[in-house]
């Protein structure tokens, strides 16, 4: 990978995980990141006890690392979940989360907050979903405003019956609540899950990047480290910072080595 000028940071909820997630920002820091991003760090707890958030700060001041990304809640990414804010049983996990999730932003500095899509359900149809999840984004658009913070709206692949597959999906529901007054709400480009749903990226970037504003990458297919792939990811990162992105690209992929460290190689070459 050559230089763009763009800086990486480490996902440490996939990157480290051969190590407790409270130890995971020290070691990001040992291998060279000075910022890093997690998804929500209490997978069944939409409203985690203050000695829990409390631990989870501290882990990350004490590593000497910013953290620039934070996922809302949004269940079990590994189970049947993958976003609650446009499920009507679960939306109100979603809303009583969100002062939590900024008020560990505004303790770290975090720039930008993931708020996954719900799911596709059987008991609400896609367009009542859609509209529960645009108010949901906007709700939290309006919490993130006031530390000054962005909320993504990102892409996602895999067998789960989530909505918004394409580029043009995510940047719609991006559109319609920046239309509603709220500005800070932006595209999480994924060029992992773009490519992993066959959607055409050299467009979507040239077609979207003012609409980006925060990038994630993982090879393709497979989601392991640079290289272990055949996604061009040099190539897409190279066009994103000549159309002028120049934010933080999170590095969000499943390491093919049996630590995370060995898994660095393209970085340090």
């Amino acid at each position: 990978m050559s230089d763009h000028g763009l800086r990486y940071e480490a996902n440490c909820s996939i990157l480290f995980t051969e190590l407790p997630l409270l130890e995971r920002p020290a070691a990001a820091k040992a291998a060279g990141f000075d910022a890093v991003e997690f998804w929500w760090p209490w997978p069944d707890q939409p409203v985690p006890g203050d000695r829990d958030v409390d631990a989870f700060v501290g882990a990350v001041q004490d590593a000497g690392v910013q953290l620039v990304g934070l996922n809302f809640f949004a269940g079990d990414l590994a189970g049947p979940d993958c976003g609650v804010l446009s499920i009507p049983a679960r939306v109100q996990e979603f809303r009583d989360n969100i002062d939590v999730t900024v008020g560990i932003g505004e303790r770290l500095g975090v720039s930008g907050f993931n708020a996954l899509f719900g799911n596709r359900v059987d008991d609400a149809s896609p367009q009542e979903q859609d509209e529960l999840g645009r108010e949901s984004i906007a709700a939290a658009a309006k919490a993130a405003d006031r530390i000054g913070a962005t909320v993504l709206v990102e892409s996602v692949s895999g067998p789960k019956p989530y909505p918004l597959r394409t580029a043009a999906d995510s940047v719609a529901v991006v559109d319609d609540v920046r239309a509603t007054g709220n500005a800070n709400v932006g595209f999480l480009l994924d060029l992992f899950h773009l490519a992993n749903n066959g959607d055409d990226i050299d467009a979507a970037i040239a077609a979207y990047v003012d609409r980006v504003a925060h990038v994630q990458i993982a090879d393709a297919p497979g989601r392991g480290e640079p290289g272990s792939g055949s996604l061009d990811l040099d190539r897409h990162l190279a066009d994103l910072a000549a159309r002028g992105y120049a934010g933080w690209v999170g590095l969000e992929y499943k390491p093919t080595t049996a630590t995370t460290p060995e898994s660095l190689g393209w970085l340090h070459a």
